[in-house]
């Protein structure tokens, strides 16, 4: 008995992080910096900033051209057929689909990192705020339920969230596109700024900007600036971009109050039913298979939307038979990604004399312009559109067309410019949009694993003509040629915006979570990473998560020091 109780002892946290990616890392931060011992658990290794193995590597650094050999490709069956993660390069940040299985009732591509920065070292950067028209839009349209918080409740924490994270960009004053504190914006490129002009003389409503992204372009809270040289899935060594592993869990590391635990998978959270509070979490060593418990007086769950909700899921006792928290039902429902890879591509006659430096890592975007004043389309909501201009470079010339000096003069000669853009559209929550789990088919962890039923329906169908149409559009209006359009529909999960799956609302019987981010029945757990969306706008969601989880956890903190959680 005194052996398990100082166990328990040696096991007790202030707070319990679960998840060291875009959230947790905020989550781990705050909650270290307000004075709370704090472990933050993550199933996958340690990876400290810096140790970035393939980082610095060049082409022919790379066997087999950066391709993976055939024999490992059966690991990533699912991950493969999306077309971009699964590289030499980039193989050691992603999930085998064998160690973590799971079924389609529908196509979902679950796209999963596990290590310690989670996918905070492969994300696209992109950071846009919500405004109220993304807030208010649920209420205002009839869809689900409302959002319990507005634009005013978290315009403090993403300004909170950038001047740490550093964000760069240009201000542009649109009220449905909130502008951040920004950092000098990155620089368009001619054919880019002459796009810009030409949107701006033909429409009202419509303009192109360079990128907001968590990417610093000066020195910054003693990170990077970016060296352009866009290998940014790799990880960053300057620390360039913004990441748990460069900036949020240093930070908590220098208040000697945060604990890294990897290799834990969390596989339960622990009720106790005398107080209606969370106790603890269970965790299975992902090394040893050993279980384990650990103990705390507030948990922050921050494993990702579908890891999240796994965990509630799992998370069963006798006051809650379908996963912890779950009294609504919406427990893993209204599950919502992005809808992309559509749009149109053209070809630009002139500046012929003009190039561009360096390998910029992002490019423009145009805000939504579709359903801001009045919905005057058949479907709500709306879209951006996220692209490029640049020259075609020596690959055109493999046709191998010529030979000698003249194929050397070719493939030193930059092609002709062109330029493409791809919109991505708002996906509304529905209750059939859902995951659940499936306790008899388990992974290797013996966890059970996940079952989507998840697509895209009439509305998402209907905005795509229109994506696909006015990308031709502004395009045609901005001077470019032999324009064509493209639409490749695909799957939810490949835009890697997973939300939705334990959203939070004002009504108990209709949500999972409140406007602080806990769970309604049981106040000290807390989710603060894309499960608890409420809907998904168009826009990249990590800037909301950030702001979220600062916010709900200087909350935590609070009601902890009131003796109120």
């Amino acid at each position: 008995m005194n052996l398990n109780l100082k166990a328990k002892k040696q096991n007790t946290y202030d707070a319990i992080v679960v998840g060291t990616g875009i959230s947790g890392g905020w989550s781990a931060k705050e909650l270290s910096e307000n004075g709370l011992n704090t472990l933050v658990l993550e199933r996958g290794r340690n990876v400290s900033h810096g140790d970035y193995p393939t980082a610095t590597l060049e082409p022919w650094d790379l066997p087999r051209n950066d391709e993976i050999p055939y024999e490992e490709r059966e690991h990533y069956e699912k991950q493969l057929r999306t077309g971009y993660t699964i590289r030499e390069s980039t193989k050691h940040w992603w999930v085998r689909d064998t160690d973590q299985p799971y079924r389609e009732i529908e196509r979902f591509d679950w796209i999963r990192g596990y290590h310690v920065g989670g996918r905070s070292i492969m994300w696209g950067r992109h950071s846009y705020r919500l405004s109220d028209l993304d807030f208010e839009a649920n209420a205002r349209e009839g869809i689900a339920v409302d959002w319990p918080i507005r634009y005013s409740d978290i315009e403090p924490w993403y300004d909170y969230v950038e001047r740490f994270a550093g964000i760069s960009g240009e201000a542009l004053g649109i009220p449905h596109f909130p502008d951040s504190r920004f950092l000098p914006p990155m620089e368009l490129n001619c054919v880019e700024k002459h796009a810009r002009e030409k949107i701006r003389q033909h429409f009202s409503d419509r303009v192109l900007t360079i990128g907001r992204v968590a990417m610093l372009t000066e020195p910054h809270m003693g990170r990077g600036p970016c060296q352009f040289r866009n290998k940014c899935i790799r990880g960053c060594p300057y620390a360039g971009y913004f990441s748990s592993n460069a900036a949020t869990i240093p930070a908590a590391e220098q208040t000697g109050n945060l604990t890294l635990r990897p290799h834990s998978i969390v596989n339960k959270v622990i009720y106790d039913a005398e107080t209606g509070k969370a106790s603890g979490v269970e965790v299975i060593d992902a090394e040893t298979g050993e279980m384990q418990e650990f103990y705390a007086r507030v948990i922050f769950l921050n494993a990702s939307a579908i890891n999240t909700a796994m965990i509630l899921m799992n998370s069963r006792s006798d006051r809650f038979p379908d996963g912890l928290g779950n009294d609504s039902g919406q427990l893993g429902r209204n599950l919502m990604d992005h809808h992309f890879r559509v749009g149109a591509n053209g070809r630009f006659e002139g500046f012929q004399d003009r190039y561009y430096f360096g390998r910029r890592p992002t490019g423009f975007f145009i805000p939504r312009f579709r359903n801001v004043e009045s919905n005057d389309r058949d479907y709500v909501r709306g879209f951006g559109y996220q692209g490029s201009a640049s020259r075609e470079n020596w690959s055109r010339v493999v046709r191998e067309l010529s030979i000698g000096n003249e194929l050397k003069e070719l493939a030193q000669t930059p092609g002709e410019w062109t330029m493409g853009m791809t919109a991505f559209g708002e996906m509304l929550p529905h209750e059939e949009n859902r995951m659940w789990l499936d306790f008899e088919n388990t992974d290797k962890w013996g966890q059970p694993t996940v079952v989507f039923d998840c697509k895209f329906r009439d509305n998402e169908l209907k905005m795509r003509e229109d994506m696909k149409n006015d990308a031709a559009e502004i395009l045609e209006a901005a001077g470019f040629k032999n324009i064509t359009t493209y639409d490749n529909l695909g799957a939810p999960g490949l835009g890697i915006h997973e939300m939705g799956t334990a959203r939070m609302g004002r009504d108990p019987d209709t949500s999972v979570l409140n406007e602080w981010n806990q769970i309604h029945a049981v106040p000290n757990v807390f989710v603060t990473d894309g499960a608890c969306m409420t809907s998904a706008a168009n826009q990249n969601p990590s800037l909301t998560y950030m702001a979220l989880s600062a916010r709900a956890a200087n909350y935590a903190a609070e009601e902890l020091n009131k003796q109120n959680l």
